[in-house]
């Protein structure tokens, strides 16, 4: 019966992680309060994971990257890349990818490659290239990355720390390094030939009107002398409700931006987006007429009213928030045009769309307060990169602190969890970044899942669900051999990794892949090493955040990332199953 309960649980959970219709956070503790309500863990079991040392280096880990990010230190590196954009393509994907490569070996590979994206689309704009030849290299540069170190992704400390629950050692500081960077050089190569053949050119340089094809979509409306619209504010006047929203005035020499308190005036030119057909309706009922067919470009951007685009990042609070919601006109004084969601551009109903990671949103907005929101953590303009002001010192003192753990945990002279511990410390007494800011730069919702996931595998074992499953796979594949079966776990892994996180993935999968070893006689730590690197290297779909945040800045599509990823994805699952056995013996 207890089988039943968790193998159900898991089945609910892979389906709402793959769904997304509740967060991942909030379903794991429903799947924990589960399975301590059937009592097939005990709440010190439940909550245990919580606890772990792990978890408080996940979470100084996200602090000490976020006061790298704010020192500015991060960007005057990558101010010294942009510069070889002079030099040739070839050599800047090369120096951006080991880069972004370097420092995901240490850092969270979602925060590294939004850090990458604005400058990268700058450059790519300046060359007049497409953008779509830097973006995807870099963001599997930076997944991959993460396989050189403990610390390189969440996923690694995870298993670290199931492992050492189970009774095994940790996973050494640089005991996956021989691994990670021949993991890393295969992709750098693949990447730099064969993958760069079958990247698309798809991001044209052209006008932000012609990107989006919005110009179809707006119409110059005069408002008549005789139109009741006169003396009405322009947002509660029809021209700004649905299916129509007014962008801009023009009146008289002035073109601006309406705020709440601009009353229409006879002869007022209203830039107004809607289909022709429903304006040509209401033409004659509130007095307007319609100006011309085509709208030139200099009506919608002109020196003080600018187009640009913005990314919605890891950190931004509009994300699961709707475009009413964000209330853009009132806080930043930005009207949405349009949004670019993985390949598609969506133009009708935006106050009702709820923004995702990863979104393009078109927007027009005066000069000034656009070059205010440059920086801001809410999302990134995409434009000429702008660094950040390098605060040396500052930057300086967080990477010393960051390299002093490194060396104390991985020489063992101090625990690794109090290494980190101390430098997030003294990042924050010496105000390299605020208390304020190092709680928001945790992923808590992160920390739950991996938390929760541990207990998870407890109930795996406490119930016999893992040595269910694995004297099923072991009766099963066991005359085909021990690498084949080593391969069906890792295959497995590669494929849990879409519907689910990572870290999520091989949780789920290790406490069978244990169990397995075990009746296999043969060595649990290497199925764990594989299963640990293998939730590293899928690269087959978009859904990896690090990808979900160059979908849309490198006008991608789907297929893109299965053409090129699946090839390199088969290439590195075949260097984990050579590689792993032979460094950690069956």
């Amino acid at each position: 019966m207890e089988i039943a309960i968790v193998l159900t649980l898991l089945f609910i959970a892979i389906v709402l992680f793959a769904t997304e219709k509740i967060s991942v956070d909030v379903v794991t503790l429903i799947v924990l309060i589960a399975l301590t309500v059937t009592r097939i863990i005990t709440p010190q079991e439940a909550f245990a994971g919580f606890s772990s040392d792990f978890i408080i280096i996940i979470a100084c880990v996200f602090v000490l990257g976020a006061a790298l990010e704010d020192t500015g230190i991060l960007d005057f590196v990558i101010g010294k890349l942009v510069r070889l954009a002079s030099k040739g393509s070839n050599l800047l994907l090369f120096v951006v990818m080991v880069v972004a490569g370097g420092i995901s070996s240490f850092m969270n590979n979602t925060t590294v490659t939004a850090i990458f994206v604005t400058p990268l689309v700058g450059v790519s704009r300046r060359l007049k290239i497409s953008s779509s030849k830097l973006l995807m290299p870099m963001a599997y540069a930076s997944i991959v990355g993460g396989t050189c170190t403990l610390i390189g992704t969440s996923t690694n400390l995870a298993v670290s720390g199931f492992l050492v629950k189970s009774g095994m050692p940790a996973v050494g500081f640089f005991e996956i390094t021989t691994v990670g960077i021949v993991l890393f050089g295969v992709s750098l190569v693949y990447m730099m030939t064969i993958g760069k053949k079958m990247l698309p050119a798809r991001s044209k340089v052209s006008p932000l009107t012609e990107e989006y094809d919005i110009q179809k979509y707006i119409t110059e409306i005069l408002i008549m002398p005789d139109s009741p619209l006169v003396g009405e504010t322009v947002f509660t006047s029809v021209l700004a409700r649905p299916p129509f929203r007014a962008l801009n005035i023009i009146r008289g020499t002035q073109n601006f931006l309406p705020d709440y308190r601009t009353h229409l005036r006879e002869n007022d030119i209203v830039l107004v987006e809607g289909r022709l057909d429903d304006l040509i309706r209401i033409k004659e009922a509130k007095g307007l007429e319609i100006m011309a067919d085509v709208v030139v470009e200099s009506d919608i951007e002109t020196k003080d009213i600018r187009l640009a685009e913005l990314l919605v990042t890891v950190k931004s609070p509009l994300i699961n928030q709707t475009v009413r919601e964000a209330d853009f006109i009132r806080r930043y004084g930005l009207a949405v045009l349009a949004i670019s969601r993985q390949g598609e551009t969506l133009r009708s109903k935006l106050n009702q769309v709820v923004l995702q990671l990863g979104d393009v949103l078109l927007v027009q907005g005066n000069a000034d307060r656009l070059a205010d929101l440059r920086g801001a953590q809410h999302f990134a303009i995409l434009d000429e990169f702008q660094p950040l002001l390098f605060k040396k010192r500052k930057g300086l003192i967080t990477l010393g602190c960051f390299l002093a753990a490194i060396l104390l945990g991985s020489l063992e002279l101090i625990p690794l969890s109090v290494s980190f511990l101390g430098a997030t410390v003294l990042a924050v007494l010496f105000k390299c970044i605020t208390t304020e800011r190092a709680y928001q730069a945790i992923e808590w919702r992160l920390l739950i899942l991996i938390g929760g996931m541990t207990a998870f595998g407890a109930a795996m074992n406490n119930s016999g669900a893992a040595q269910f499953l694995a004297n099923g796979i072991v009766d099963f594949l066991e005359p085909a051999g021990i690498i084949s079966i080593l391969a069906g776990f890792v295959i497995l892994t590669v494929l849990l990794t879409q519907p689910m996180s990572n870290a999520a993935a091989a949780l789920v999968i290790l406490p069978v892949a244990l169990e397995t070893a075990n009746a296999l006689n043969v060595n649990p730590r290497t199925f764990a090493i594989a299963i640990m690197l293998s939730a590293s290297v899928s690269l087959i779909t978009p859904f990896e955040p690090a990808c979900i945040l160059v979908y849309g800045p490198g006008k991608y599509k789907f297929s893109d990332f299965i053409r090129v990823g699946s090839g390199l994805t088969l290439l590195l699952v075949a260097i984990i199953l050579v590689m792993v056995p032979i460094i950690w013996p069956l």
